[in-house]
């Protein structure tokens, strides 16, 4: 039968880069794998002809020959070596890819487990609340965490106290077997040891052998001035306990910041409303206006108009990635007196006839409209 065009088999172009053909081949390499596919013969094929064509369009001196002459310009350097050698005479980085596709298709890890000691701890997540005056401030908090930590009794070895562990006889202590798949022999995790490399027999009692035991304690946590919401601290090393001794995982606190009624964020700004009355907006005057750390003088020069932001410079929050601090600005509002007696609308009437309003109703209905009186 007439040999595919290797570019055909790994489902590229032939313009394309080292890297398109590297995931060609891992994505191929995984569907058809023996092992994925046990007493297949059309996978266990097509697993030959994918490591037939990466071994020449991955080495750049074969694949200049093969889209020169095609397969007959690669025979004799090496290609089509799976069918008879497994992987040996392979080149461009074989070896490296099928490690990493024999880890992510069946769990495995290159030279046994990441840990001959044992599986790393997982990473965990608490949530904390923080007020605004906390995020101005910082804060330092005590968090409850329950997760498995290291057993006192065997401090994490997982051996009763007194005793030791042996070498695994099944794997000689390598963590792994040798055995043979079809046409080639590939390293699994020891069925014994599960991959440490030694053996247990006289578990300790309180951990039953793993190292670890389930139990709450408490984490000191600082979290720090002007942190936003979402934010995320890392505490290295206080996740779960690694197996026999192995890698702890790390504690990731998820803050989130509590509204706060009186005030909007934006960033390091904040922002809140004062109402003033309308004499003030006229004549001018100074006012109290809350800030997270009490209340500020704001001077309301005159004629201010509604709607109008004053800023209080420094008064904001300060920022998480830098020294400054930001701002906090002031909304006005003019407040309309809603009843007004015979006497006020009168010093209206004649405020309004001094400044040349002259759209004003005869009448007092205009005011009665405006003012509901």
């Amino acid at each position: 039968m007439a040999k595919r065009d290797y570019y055909d088999v790994l489902g590229v172009s032939k313009g394309a880069g080292p890297d398109e053909i590297k995931a060609a081949y891992r994505k191929f390499a995984i569907k058809h794998h023996p092992d994925k596919n046990p007493g297949d013969k059309q996978a266990e094929e097509k697993f030959k002809e994918l490591n037939q064509a990466y071994s020449v369009l991955s080495d750049p001196e074969k694949r200049k020959a093969y889209d020169q002459f095609g397969h007959a310009g690669v025979e004799g350097m090496g290609a089509g070596a799976a069918g008879q050698g497994g992987f040996e005479g392979f080149s461009g980085g074989l070896g490296d890819i099928f490690g990493d596709i024999f880890e992510q298709a069946f769990g495995g890890a290159r030279g046994g487990r990441a840990s001959r000691g044992g599986q790393p701890g997982r990473d965990i997540r608490v949530d904390r609340d923080v007020t605004m005056p906390e995020v101005l401030s910082g804060v330092d908090v005590t968090l409850d965490v329950s997760n498995l930590q290291t057993c006192d009794t065997c401090s994490g070895s997982g051996a009763k106290p007194g005793t030791g562990q042996k070498k695994c006889s099944q794997c000689q202590g390598r963590g792994q077997v040798r055995i043979s798949q079809g046409f080639f022999t590939m390293a699994q995790t020891c069925p014994r040891c599960r991959g440490y490399g030694e053996i247990i027999e006289n578990p300790c009692q309180t951990c039953s052998g793993t190292g670890r035991v389930h139990r709450n304690r408490k984490v000191k946590v600082r979290i720090p001035p002007g942190v936003e919401d979402g934010t995320t601290l890392r505490i290295t090393g206080s996740g779960e306990a690694g197996e026999r001794g192995a890698q702890a995982g790390d504690l990731y606190v998820v803050v989130r910041v509590i509204g706060d009624k009186r005030f909007e964020r934006e960033g390091a700004n904040i922002y809140t409303d004062a109402t003033i009355s309308f004499p003030l907006a006229a004549l001018g005057g100074e006012i109290d206006v809350a800030s997270l750390e009490g209340n500020v003088k704001l001077k309301i020069p005159a004629g201010t108009q509604p709607g109008v932001h004053f800023r209080v410079s420094d008064h904001g929050l300060p920022s998480l990635r830098s020294r400054s601090r930001g701002d906090l600005f002031v909304r006005i509002h003019v407040a309309v007196p809603k009843k007004l007696d015979k006497d006020e609308r009168k010093l209206i009437q004649d405020l309004a006839v001094k400044l040349g309003e002259t759209n004003l109703s005869k009448d007092e209905g205009v005011f009665r409209r405006v003012f509901g009186s």
